[in-house]
C-alpha cells in the first residue's frame, strides 16, 4: 500500500494544476496561481515521502515528469498567453508566443530525465521556481499595471525564462533528503530570506526570489568548485 502514496500524492499535483489551467483558460489568473502554489506544495512532498518510505520507482519518476508539465510547462503558458492578450499590443496571433514557455518546459523536464548530472542539484531553471514568477505576474499587475501590462515586456520575459529553463546554470535543488544545517545550509538561507520578502512584499517579491535563487546557486556552485579545487592541490 506505501508505494502507492508517493503516487498518489504526485496524481494531486496533476489533478491541482488542471483545475488552475481551467481557471486561467476562464481569466481568473490569481485563482489559477493559487492552484500553482497547491501543485507545488504536491510536487514538494511526493519526493521526500517515496525517500522516507524507500519506494522510488522509475514509474513514479515518470508520473513526477508528466505532472509537471500539467502543472509547470502547460498551465504557465496558458497563463502568458492571457498576459499577452490582455497587453498593450496584442493580435491576434501574438498571444501564442505564451506557449514558448510550454514548449520549452518540455524540453527541460526530458533533458532532466536523461541528464546523469541532475541527479541531486539541476542544470537550467526548473520548472516549479518558473511557474511561481510567471504566475506572480497577475498579483504584480494589480499594482504596475502598465509594467507587467507591457508586450515588449512579457516577450522578454518568455524569452529569458525560455532560455533558463535550458541553460546550463547549475541549481541547487530545494528538496531535502533530510534536515540537517551542514546539508541544506544554502537550502535554509534562501527560504529565510525569500520568507522575508515574501512577508515583506507579498507577490511582489516573487521577481526578488527568483534572482535570489538564481544568484545564490552561483556562489554556492563556484564556493563548492573553489573547495574541490583546493582539495585536489
Amino acid at each position: 500500500m506505501k508505494r502507492h502514496i508517493p503516487n498518489a500524492i504526485t496524481c494531486a499535483n496533476l489533478f491541482s494544476g488542471c483545475i488552475g489551467i481551467v481557471f486561467a483558460f476562464k481569466g481568473d489568473l490569481q485563482t489559477a496561481a493559487y492552484f500553482v502554489i497547491l501543485s507545488g506544495i504536491f510536487d514538494f512532498f511526493d519526493g521526500m515521502v517515496a525517500r522516507l518510505l524507500n519506494v522510488k520507482s522509475a514509474i513514479g519518476k515518470d508520473l513526477d515528469s508528466l505532472a509537471d508539465m500539467v502543472s509547470f510547462g502547460f498551465l504557465p503558458g496558458v497563463i502568458m498567453f492571457q498576459l499577452l492578450k490582455a497587453s498593450d499590443y496584442s493580435s491576434d496571433y501574438l498571444p501564442y508566443l505564451g506557449f514558448f514557455i510550454t514548449v520549452f518546459s518540455a524540453l527541460r523536464l526530458a533533458k532532466f530525465n536523461n541528464d546523469e548530472r541532475q541527479t541531486e542539484d539541476f542544470i537550467g531553471l526548473n520548472t516549479p521556481m518558473n511557474t511561481l514568477f510567471i504566475c506572480s505576474l497577475p498579483f504584480i499587475t494589480d499594482d504596475y499595471p502598465q509594467i507587467i501590462g507591457s508586450t515588449i515586456l512579457l516577450i522578454a520575459i518568455t524569452a529569458i525564462t525560455s532560455f533558463l529553463l535550458v541553460s546550463e546554470i547549475k541549481i541547487f535543488s530545494l528538496k531535502f533528503s533530510d534536515f540537517s544545517w551542514a546539508k541544506n545550509k544554502i537550502k535554509f538561507i534562501f527560504l529565510i530570506l525569500s520568507a522575508i520578502l515574501i512577508a515583506a512584499l507579498q507577490f511582489a517579491a516573487i521577481p526578488f526570489v527568483l534572482v535570489l535563487y538564481i544568484a545564490l546557486s552561483f556562489l554556492h556552485f563556484r564556493s563548492f568548485n573553489n573547495r574541490y579545487v583546493q582539495d585536489l592541490k
